[in-house]
């Protein structure tokens, strides 16, 4: 009871659930391609990285391979002043609809009806293929995000309940409600949703009734991208674009196991339920054991979730017959 007379408890349990929020964003990702196709996308994180390169890009005219070209003696790095924020995010949109089209076609299209865990296996090297090619198109230093989203405390919560509540969290919550609903009556209740879980269940079967895999992939890969982009955004605007930017995934891991792999409510709930439950450990019972709980708190929770309930709590539990 102590704990709700903190007058850091409220405070502290925003913020937490705000930072969930931002880890579901990425979590997000890897739901909808783990849903569509059954494939666990390791390189989600690093499409988030590689969209907000992109994006910082055409904010600042970069030109792609700029340090390649000095090799042959092409020695410009900007062809201009950049475009507008609304132009760079439409062209980023472009280039990871173009993106999930080329992963498609190079490494997943060859793979078909290959065992999960060769798929698997191929989104690892597809992280590091695109880590790299993420240098060497727009360099490793760190990079201001500035796409117009209001920064710094909210003055109308901080003058009315003296919390310190970031703006920019604040957004990515409405932006994450919007996602989650719009993905949420997608898949439940268009035709292209259904056909997406029948290509999960079986790919042999969904070419057999007339669904295109190459199609479905190509659409769920856009619409990961497109989630990434979003994520890469949020959490670019928020700490800049750096390579470090691409080990957000491992914080999203948790966060699926708590939430379960295929469902898009559930990688929110996990989200906020890492999000909160590591703010609050830290606070409370961190300074007892050393501090810097933070770090594997998500870890230790999903661990106790894995023995006890496997599939998350609102994925699919898995019968098999032996």
């Amino acid at each position: 009871m102590f704990f709700l007379l903190d007058p850091f408890f409220y405070e502290i349990v925003i913020s937490g659930l705000l930072a969930g929020v931002m880890y579901a964003l990425v979590a997000l990702g890897f739901v909808l391609i783990f849903k569509a196709s059954g494939i666990f996308n390791f390189a989600q994180g690093v499409l988030a990285l590689f969209a907000a390169l992109t994006l910082v890009g055409f904010q600042t005219g970069q030109i792609p391979f700029a340090h390649l070209l000095s090799v042959f003696g092409f020695h410009v790095s900007h062809w201009g002043s950049g475009f507008p924020t609304i132009i760079a995010l439409l062209f980023s949109l472009l280039v990871m609809i173009g993106l999930a089209w080329l992963i498609v076609q190079i490494v997943l299209k060859p793979l078909v009806n290959q065992e999960g865990i060769i798929l698997f296996m191929a989104t690892i090297g597809l992280a590091y293929v695109l880590e790299g090619v993420g240098d060497l198109m727009w360099g490793a230093n760190v990079k201001e995000l500035n796409v117009g989203l209001p920064e710094g405390p909210s003055e109308f919560i901080l003058d009315t309940t003296d919390m310190f509540i970031d703006k920019l969290e604040i957004s990515a919550a409405v932006v994450a409600i919007i996602l989650v609903t719009v993905l949420t009556l997608f898949s439940a209740y268009t035709k292209m949703g259904r056909a997406l879980r029948a290509v999960a269940d079986d790919h042999q079967a969904a070419l057999s009734v007339g669904i295109s895999l190459e199609t479905i992939w190509w659409i769920v890969w856009s619409v990961s991208g497109i989630v990434a982009l979003v994520a890469g955004v949020m959490w670019g605007a928020k700490s800049g674009v750096q390579f470090s930017l691409s080990l957000i995934a491992l914080k999203a891991l948790p966060v699926l196991m708590l939430g379960g792999f295929t469902s898009i409510p559930g990688a929110i709930i996990g989200g906020l339920i890492i999000g909160l439950g590591e703010k609050l450990f830290e606070f409370y019972i961190g300074p007892m054991i050393g501090g810097a709980t933070e770090n594997w708190f998500a870890y230790m929770l999903a661990l106790i979730f894995l023995l006890f309930r496997p599939q998350g709590l609102f994925g699919e539990k898995i019968i098999e017959r032996v």
